[in-house]
């Protein structure tokens, strides 16, 4: 939150990535686990902290209206799908839990398969019945894909339903259009608030004899969903396991990826938040658990805010115990990973010397040079950026 990841140059250069661990299922019920990425072909991009501030100030619909301007221009934005495939086997090598959704898995530990690619390529129509209405489930899967012992995941499966239910009116929210299923479904779901299909016949159950049995589920052999059968030979216990409790190792990673400037940028952010805080005690807590990440971005911050880090961080940092539980048992731990850098963290390292799909404004006014304007305005465009002509009237200046 504290990085130029947090203010994006625009959304169209914005990786995308799941948190959680699902399950890749073959025809043979073989299994593996897969984390989902989307990779921006314009690259990863940022603005600065002032330029945030500009154009939030000046425009607060801006990234709204980039997006939408470079879809009804034709410069069409693109990601491509990627995966992070880890076989069963190997879920217990990693030095940090593969279930555990604050974890990601470093490119260079797992490479990001690129397999499929996602262009808009339409703004909605309505934005109400298009963009308001629609109801992600992250439930919602495909045979081929399964879920995870992912503790916030099996949390999401639940809470995701309960939330469409409030959020659009009742169980039928399957059936508004935007929602609806390419190809119709046929079950025994039937009345409710807000139900759209008109059903006929007497039958609402299975089996039955009085639709000749129909609608029945589909066999796996069809298409139909099948749950993968995982084996299990162990305690089942309410716990998290030790490995939940390493909370500062990433985010080590994360910080000692960045560039330099980078790691300026996250020095400046922090400083500038925990000086707004009024108690000093909370921003000397706050220094004692940057020191935990990484000693040197601590002092930076420190130095900053005129405050001195503690010698230890106060204790004991994690306060969230059950009622039954032990405080020492659920402090977090210490893990030095074996990976210092990880190059794919870094907006440095992404793809650069490009103009393509960029909005570049070309002032004139009466006097100009037509040729020339013209000259730049296809040399421009060529390159695939997008130009505007702005001058001091609407309608037309003159040429010389």
């Amino acid at each position: 939150v504290m990085s130029d990841r947090a203010l994006p140059r625009s959304y169209r250069m914005m990786e995308g990535f799941g948190v959680h661990t699902f399950r890749f299922v073959n025809e043979n019920n073989e299994a593996c686990f897969v984390k989902f990425h989307w990779k921006p072909l314009l690259g990863v991009h940022s603005v600065a902290w002032d330029e945030a501030q500009n154009i939030s100030g000046k425009d607060p619909d801006y990234h709204r209206r980039d997006l939408w301007d470079a879809i009804e221009s034709g410069a069409y934005p693109e990601w491509e799908l990627g995966v992070q495939i880890v076989p069963e086997a190997d879920e217990h090598k990693f030095e940090f839990d593969l279930l555990d959704s604050t974890k990601l898995i470093p490119e260079e530990l797992v490479p990001v398969q690129r397999i499929g690619k996602m262009t808009l390529n339409r703004n909605p129509d309505n934005f109400f019945s298009e963009t308001e209405q629609v109801a992600y489930h992250i439930g919602h899967v495909v045979p081929g894909i399964d879920f995870t012992n992912d503790p916030l995941l099996q949390g999401r499966l639940f809470s995701y339903t309960d939330t469409q239910l409030l959020r659009l009116g009742g169980p039928n929210f399957h059936e508004i259009p935007i929602n609806r299923p390419v190809v119709g479904v046929h079950n025994n779901q039937r009345e409710g608030h807000m139900r759209q299909t008109i059903n006929k016949g007497k039958v609402s159950y299975s089996p039955n004899s009085l639709g000749d049995g129909y609608p029945a589920q589909a066999k796996a052999s069809e298409g139909g969903f099948t749950s993968y059968p995982e084996r299990i030979e162990a305690h089942k216990i309410r716990a998290r396991s030790k490995s939940f409790f390493d909370h500062f190792s990433q985010a080590r990673l994360f910080y000692n990826s960045q560039s330099a400037p980078e790691q300026n940028h996250i020095i400046d952010a922090l400083s500038f938040e925990l000086g707004k805080v009024a108690t000093v005690a909370i921003r000397e807590r706050m220094l004692g658990i940057l020191s935990m990440v990484d000693k040197s971005l601590a002092a930076a911050v420190a130095f900053a805010l005129r405050i001195p880090v503690p010698q230890t961080p106060e204790q004991p940092i994690n306060h969230s115990i059950p009622a039954d539980g032990n405080p020492d048992d659920f402090q977090p731990v210490q893990v030095e990973g074996t990976l210092a850098r990880s190059e794919a963290l870094s907006m440095a390292n992404t793809i650069k010397e490009s103009i393509e799909t960029r909005k570049v404004a070309i002032l004139a006014a009466d006097g100009v040079d037509e040729g020339s304007l013209q000259t730049v305005k296809d040399a421009l465009e060529a390159a695939g950026a997008v130009v505007e002509v702005i001058a001091p009237r609407q309608g037309y200046v003159l040429s010389m």
